[in-house]
């Protein structure tokens, strides 16, 4: 079947609400793609398909002929501008049999697919359905793997789809196209799940908890983004096709308003104070926690949530944002400025779900050219029961390995205490940036202590020996800057101006890495990590001359 857009250009001109009313549509849940598109912009396509009955269903020819004589099936697609950007659109409307899929939907949303991929353009579905539709049996089924398909194949191409899953999104379309989006929105308190709530009850035998399968329940569980009001919804989506809409960075001459010449890097006088202290000043409740450091450096950052395997770990937050106007994907670990939220972020300690979570969305960068900023704090993965059942060991493996081989720049600066693996985890960069009384260690001194002397009372002695400050760093070349903190130490009182200057030089480092090629910033970056034992440790240098 040929792709023929709706060709009347009077009624293409009218505001998407009035052409839908015309056509016999209207009604709130059609309105959706009125909220999003600019007037005037919308052109619907494949209006001339029209449902058949595969099976000779008994009745389903005549309860088609009364759900709407003037709309011939679920979906409505097209394409216009949201926010002055060209996207396609489409929008299952449940008062049509339930938004259900059948033949026509699965082919008329494959259409738009195939359109969004072929004309490169941002992709956005709104969800709401109660599955296959069951009158057309198979040919309905099989509607899952064809849509599942194509949009596998468009991202995979590059694109960007964003699913917003509204009240109800249920069996074979949640189980296919609604669940693969890069990013997914939903409206809150939206049923979502693939069996429906009573057809679980019967086949357990027992009534659900409140809240089971809401869009509440899906975020906690990591399957969505973000929750978004039905009123915000549209600022949502127009600030995130800003997002993934501005020029990658791919040389060295990115345009741009930070001041670079003016960034203050020079190492710092060393003050007075023994490793431990610095120690003690990383842990201090006082001292600035990542998301205040995010929130000064970034603009409009966007967090995105989910490891969509069950999770979703707080101590771990991620999402995309603007550095001077350019996109780049931010992850940081969380801390708590009090008890409460210390609970909350589980001390900043993540989970597997954390690790998947993070690993996700620098696959994510990658796929969009941005670069991946990452801000390390943390005493270490968490080491409890639930997170070796979960795969402790495979997450941080699995994010060590890919982040040696992503083909964006990463830069990594740790800002308080870098303990062990679970912070290596989020640490393999191009560049790593080392604040003035920040450390980082293979463990925290009191667990180096007990394991070697078996006694956490000398973690004072061990500091000097694991060689964990900023400057030990430098020196032994595992850190590639330190960053001076202003008066010795940094507090809120002086962050905005700190923040300010770590910008300009987090700005001016990946515009040198911008000057690399792909291929080549990914083999300077396995070199650097290679190459490590060969001359890190000055200290076993001195001792073989002596």
């Amino acid at each position: 079947m040929k792709n023929k857009p709706f060709a009347n250009k009077r009624k293409t001109l009218l505001s998407y609400k009035s052409y839908r009313e015309e056509m016999g549509g209207g009604g709130k849940e059609s309105d959706r793609l009125e909220e999003l598109l600019d007037p005037g912009t919308f052109k619907e396509y494949y209006t001339e398909l029209e449902t058949s009955d595969p099976l000779r269903f008994p009745g389903y020819k005549e309860k088609l002929s009364t759900v709407n004589v003037k709309r011939k099936d679920a979906l409505i697609c097209g394409t216009g501008k949201a926010g002055g950007m060209e996207v396609a659109c489409a929008l299952l409307d449940k008062d049509f049999l339930m938004g259900s899929m059948g033949t026509v939907v699965g082919e008329k949303l494959t259409r738009i697919i195939e359109k969004a991929d072929e004309d490169k353009l941002p992709l956005i579905i709104y969800s709401a359905s109660g599955g296959a539709r069951m009158q057309e049996g198979m040919f309905s089924l099989l509607q899952m793997a064809k849509t599942s398909a194509a949009i596998n194949r468009f991202k995979e191409h590059g694109g960007l789809f964003i699913s917003v899953l509204t009240h109800p999104t249920t069996g074979g379309v949640s189980a296919s196209f609604a669940s693969l989006g890069d990013i997914i929105l939903a409206e809150p308190g939206a049923l979502i799940g693939f069996a429906g709530p009573r057809v679980i009850e019967k086949t357990i035998g027992h009534k659900l908890p409140e809240g089971f399968q809401r869009a509440e329940f899906q975020l906690e569980h990591g399957f969505v983004d973000k929750i978004v009001s039905r009123e915000e919804m549209p600022g949502v989506i127009k600030s995130i096709l800003k997002l993934h809409s501005l020029p990658e960075y791919n040389d060295g001459t990115v345009p741009g308003v930070c001041d670079t010449d003016k960034a203050d890097d020079s190492l710092p006088a060393t003050e007075n104070i023994s490793a431990y202290e610095r120690v003690l000043r990383a842990r201090d409740k006082d001292r600035p926690r990542n998301t205040e450091i995010v929130e000064n450096i970034f603009d409009e950052f966007t967090e995105l949530a989910g490891d969509r395997l069950g999770k979703e770990d707080l101590s771990v937050m991620g999402g995309v944002a603007f550095l001077d106007g350019h996109p780049v994907t931010v992850i940081a670990q969380r801390k708590g400025k009090d008890t409460k939220e210390n609970i909350r972020y589980n001390f900043g300690m993540p989970n597997p779900s954390g690790y998947r979570k993070a690993l996700r969305l620098m696959k994510q960068a990658e796929k969009f050219g941005r670069p991946v900023i990452t801000f390390i704090d943390t005493p270490g993965a968490y080491p409890g029961m639930e997170a070796e059942e979960n795969g402790q060991s495979t997450a941080i493996a699995e994010n060590l390995a890919a982040m040696s081989s992503l083909r964006v720049p990463v830069i990594s600066v740790v800002t308080g205490e870098g303990s062990s693996g679970g912070a290596l985890a989020i640490g393999v960069a191009d560049k790593v940036l080392v604040l003035e009384n920040a450390v980082y260690s293979i463990l925290s001194p009191e667990g180096f202590a007990t394991i070697l002397w078996k006694d956490g009372d000398r973690a004072a002695e061990a500091c000097e020996i694991m060689r964990m400050t900023a400057r030990d760093l430098y020196a032994d070349k595992i850190a590639d800057m330190v960053i001076k903190e202003p008066e010795g130490c940094l507090n809120s009182g002086n962050l905005k101006e700190f923040c300010a200057e770590l910008k300009k030089i987090i700005y001016r480092e990946i515009t040198k890495l911008n000057t690399l090629k792909r291929e080549d910033l990914v083999n300077a970056r396995y070199e650097k990590y290679r190459h490590f034992e060969k001359e890190h440790s000055p200290l076993e240098k001195k001792e073989k001359e002596a």
